[in-house]
């Protein structure tokens, strides 16, 4: 089970509350104006204009501890700075390459982990990402006229963004890369695997058994397999139980 649920929070032009002084509340601050927020530095003002959001770093405990109770009573969710047991969200560390986001998180358990992982990430994604995001964006009605059922054009989309293909997430692509690979581009073949499991620890997958379970349209597994296992993959990926009809797609079967 994971410790919380990632969200991306959407607040341009909305009140957030940044409550406190010093360093951490300044920086609080930044994070809000640069995702576009209005930054409200008084509780009840920022509670009368419909804030959703409050983060608190206050120095004095006492203080800490009330505006906390009085943001919560009021219906925000709240993030008391350096006090994840007070959190109802915690912030991760961010890779920016609009509008791709990369949150990395560990819960508060520690934002030097996160930062560092941040760090490493940064050095492996090319800058031209966030670009071709936007020609995927931009290319959305072209894409359905080329593979009109969702499937194929998952499927599609799946064999062009993996490693090695026309549209590696990994490599540096030039303006027109999407443009030529839905010209060329073909359906990636329906195809049935089987996934023999060494244990009932996800860590134990090779690449390739990850890889597999990420692209899968459907899953066949018994009451054996682990929810641990059964997480890797899509959340929309069906789930059935051996000697179920299977639909056409990519079908991965587990087995012990």
């Amino acid at each position: 089970m994971i410790p919380a649920l990632p969200l991306f929070h959407r607040i341009a032009g909305q009140p957030v509350i940044v409550l406190g002084h010093g360093e951490a509340a300044e920086a609080k601050a930044r994070l809000v104006a640069r995702a576009g927020g209005r930054v409200i530095d008084d509780l009840a003002l920022g509670i009368d204009e419909g804030a959703r959001l409050a983060f608190i770093a206050h120095a004095d405990e006492t203080a800490l501890q009330a505006d906390a109770l009085r943001a919560r009573c009021a219906g925000l969710l709240v993030n008391v700075v350096d006090r994840p047991d007070l959190c109802d969200f915690t912030t991760p560390s961010l890779l920016d390459r609009a509008p791709v986001l990369i949150a990395v998180g560990t819960g508060g358990a520690s934002a030097g982990l996160a930062k560092a992982l941040r760090l490493r990430l940064d050095a492996l994604l090319p800058q031209s990402l966030g670009a071709l995001a936007e020609a995927l964006h931009a290319a959305r009605a072209a894409l359905r006229a080329r593979w009109p059922e969702g499937a194929a054009r998952r499927r599609a989309l799946d064999d062009a963004l993996g490693e090695g293909g026309a549209l590696d997430p990994l490599r540096e692509h030039d303006d027109r890369a999407v443009e030529r690979w839905i010209a060329g581009g073909t359906s990636a073949p329906v195809a049935r695997h089987v996934i023999v499991l060494a244990s009932t620890d996800p860590d134990d997958l090779t690449l390739r058994q990850a890889r597999l379970l990420g692209q899968a349209d459907a899953l066949v597994a018994g009451p054996e397999v682990p929810p641990t296992i059964l997480s890797r993959a899509r959340a929309d990926a069906q789930r059935l139980k051996p000697g179920d009809p299977e639909p056409e797609g990519i079908v991965v079967e587990l087995r012990f």
